[in-house]
């Protein structure tokens, strides 16, 4: 896959700079607003020139609850990011047969970047607490700077003391968002009892919700009047 980058910054007497590429992952089952927050303090507080966002086509450890499927969810993504050109979103893992592992997407994304651009993971703190029990957990953390939201029950400390020798771990740099209680399962729950959803996901992907009815939705939500 090729790594496309809006508007690359020009170095003074050099040309086109590296570029810094965050790369958020996720079943996104479905997106809402948390999501794009993360997203966009990401690219503010570490100085990203785009944030790609990977939707799962086949998560390794565990099934995706009320699944409509990876291209539903991918189309849900590029709705909800479609008016940002800060984002942009990738098939990498749909178009990839077997379990969507991080290691093989990040070494496609590598493969498809210039030599110089940087690649930052951006994960939760839950997340990167895990990571010793991921599939290539230190080819992982060659690949890509992990970026990581400090969330309520994970501070730096206790993920650097889980991290503690794996190679490449003290390389993680960590940034903040403004706390977000919605989750997809809250959104699906709503959905599937006819509550709305306006707010907690973008328009688009609430009417397409609606329109699918996905998650037990029967009508469009997000633009009731």
């Amino acid at each position: 896959m090729h790594v496309q980058v809006r508007g690359r910054r020009l170095r003074a007497g050099e040309g086109v700079a590296a570029a810094r590429v965050g790369i958020l992952g996720g079943t996104f089952n479905p997106p809402h607003i948390g999501h794009l927050i993360c997203a966009q303090e990401a690219f503010v507080q570490l100085g990203l020139d785009t944030v790609v966002w990977v939707p799962a086509g086949a998560p390794p450890h565990r099934e995706v609850e009320a699944d409509p499927g990876p291209e539903a969810r991918l189309e849900m993504v590029e709705l909800a990011v479609s008016s940002d050109a800060r984002f942009s979103v990738s098939r990498v893992e749909l178009e990839r047969s077997g379990p969507s592992y991080t290691s093989d997407t990040l070494r496609a994304m590598r493969a498809g970047a210039a030599d110089d651009d940087e690649l930052f993971l951006i994960l939760g703190g839950d997340q990167a607490a895990s990571l010793r029990s991921w599939h290539e957990p230190e080819e992982v953390l060659s690949l890509a700077t992990i970026a990581v939201v400090e969330r309520t029950g994970w501070p730096r400390p206790a993920i650097g003391v889980r991290l503690s020798g794996l190679r490449g771990a003290e390389r993680l740099v960590f940034f903040e968002m403004p706390r977000v209680d919605v989750s997809s399962s809250l959104v699906r729950r709503r959905a599937r009892e006819g509550k709305p959803i306006r707010y907690l996901v973008p328009d688009k992907v609430a009417d397409f919700i609606g329109a699918q009815s996905l998650y037990g939705a029967s009508t469009p939500v997000a633009v009731e009047q």
